[in-house]
């Protein structure tokens, strides 16, 4: 693509100041009537007004997903009688409902509208966070976690579905980069605040003290109900509604998207569009690939204070040293988003960082000693957490039009989702301390995902090379102009993002 000059005359008779220096869109008979600069601070004020917001949101939906492995160790298991499975049982039915939720709600979501949807789940999940903290049995950590995963099961595909409403192709994959490494900071986050909320004496009612574990759930629950109480007053519908945009970077903000999908932003969810984001080759290997990254996050996520216990560390100090392990893989999430999408790639990066994990893991199953275990998590997390925003944005990126992206994120996220399942039967009571099976079970997920990538590659180059020399002209015959804006990522002019 060429930087071009031109002039579009509709949009010099609104915006007469306006003069066009954009980048064409591939396929596309049109061109931007207003400057890269302009464009520039427009992108620079949803920035602000976004990605803040959606990161601390889902900061806050992984915490409250990921305290039950802090609390575990602070006693949760020994007042509840998990013994044998029973962890793995409660932390599997979230996943269950979870999985299950993902397309409706963003189904529901491309009705309704992001303001009060999203902060509207986020609120949920924090209520729930809450009321475990009042749990007695093993039957009550069921419920709750089932209702957990009722809220938070809308919350990633949708927050992903919102940002790409904002963004073009190729400015998405940082955002979510950085939304989604809020999960590398809840972790770092969650053992902070676990080892704090966990020294504060018992208090309460009698018949209801809460202590402990009881405080993490409590606590982290009802920071995440205030903070999401706030969220409405800041996230707009949709870029024609967000309040720190003026009516002209309004237009400019809605109007660049239009010129690159070629498609009504506002198009309702038809079951043509659900079939399509199904059965796209590219979101069947981007949830694949979720999936298999998902083993080593959601696994990490979920047993990390475990396996450092069991390594010799005390129940608080476990807790401080999985804060450095995520600090590093969020800033290292974040960077390879930036690089990605300023070279308009992707699954080089998915592949080269899976040597990192394979490494880890094969230190962590044949290694000897503690700080060689403790080093390997770090390459552990290293090399799995770019993976989810990164198989996220593709999948987003090579799905065109709104109604398909809706469906395509929530189908991704919930084949991922099965991972999260895979994950809580990785590391059981009776493999420890040394867990070889859960950590070979993470070395093949790897492994899976450097052949995921390396085929997601060889596909999109492929279909890239046969649109190019028209292949696909032939989807075009007999078609009306709104049947040709309709095929979305499978017209001939459609690009794919490798």
């Amino acid at each position: 693509m060429a930087a071009i000059r031109t002039t579009d005359e509709k949009g010099d008779l609104d915006h007469p100041d306006a003069v066009a220096l954009e980048t064409k869109s591939e396929g596309s008979s049109e061109a931007p009537s207003w400057t890269v600069e302009e464009e520039a601070v427009v992108r620079r004020k949803l920035d602000w007004q976004l990605v803040p917001t959606v990161t601390i949101l889902y900061l806050l939906c992984f915490l409250d997903r990921i305290n039950i492995g802090n609390a575990r160790i602070q006693g949760l298991s020994d007042d509840l009688n998990l013994y044998g499975y029973r962890f793995n049982i409660a932390t599997s039915i979230f996943y269950i409902v979870y999985l299950t939720i993902e397309v409706p709600s963003n189904i529901m979501l491309k009705y309704v509208g992001p303001r009060y949807y999203l902060p509207g789940l986020v609120v949920g999940f924090g209520a729930v966070s809450v009321a475990t903290a009042f749990v007695n049995t093993f039957e009550q950590l069921c419920a709750v976690r089932a209702l957990l995963g009722i809220f938070e099961g809308g919350t990633m595909p949708g927050l992903a579905f919102f940002l790409s409403s904002f963004y073009k192709r190729e400015e998405l994959y940082f955002r979510v980069g950085i939304y989604v490494s809020a999960a590398s900071i809840a972790g770092a986050f969650g053992g902070l605040l676990a080892a704090g909320f966990s020294q504060i004496p018992e208090w309460g009612i009698a018949g209801s003290t809460l202590h402990t574990w009881r405080n993490i759930f409590f606590f982290e629950g009802l920071i995440t109900v205030i903070v999401a109480m706030f969220a409405p007053l800041i996230l707009p519908q949709s870029p024609e509604t967000s309040k720190v945009l003026t009516e002209r970077e309004k237009w400019i903000a809605a109007e660049r998207l239009r010129l690159e999908n070629k498609t009504n932003p506002h198009e309702k969810v038809q079951p043509r569009h659900v079939k399509r984001a199904l059965l796209n080759i590219n979101n069947l290997i981007c949830g694949a690939g979720f999936f298999a990254i998902n083993v080593t996050v959601q696994g990490l996520s979920v047993f990390m204070p475990t396996i450092l216990s069991q390594l010799g560390y005390q129940a608080l100090m476990a807790q401080f040293y999985t804060v450095p392990v995520y600090v590093a893989a969020s800033l290292i999430a974040i960077a390879v988003s930036f690089v990605s999408d300023k070279t308009r790639m992707r699954g080089i990066y998915l592949a080269v960082f899976t040597f990192l994990g394979i490494t880890g893991f094969a230190m962590l199953r044949w290694g000897q000693g503690n700080q060689l275990k403790y080093a390997a998590v770090y390459l552990c997390a290293l090399g799995a957490f770019p993976g989810g925003p990164g198989f996220l944005s593709w999948g987003l990126n090579n799905a065109s039009g709104p109604a398909v992206r809706a469906v395509s994120s929530s189908w991704i996220v919930t084949v991922g989702t099965l991972g999260g399942i895979l994950a809580t039967w990785a590391y059981l009571p009776n493999d420890g301390p040394n867990f070889p099976i859960g950590h070979s079970i993470n070395l093949a997920a790897q492994i899976c995902t450097l052949f995921l990538a390396g085929f997601g590659i060889f596909y999109c180059v492929r279909e890239n090379r046969i649109r190019a020399r028209g292949g696909r002209d032939d989807r075009l015959v007999g078609l009306t102009e709104d049947e040709k804006t309709d095929l979305g990522y499978r017209h001939p002019d459609f690009r794919y993002i490798a």
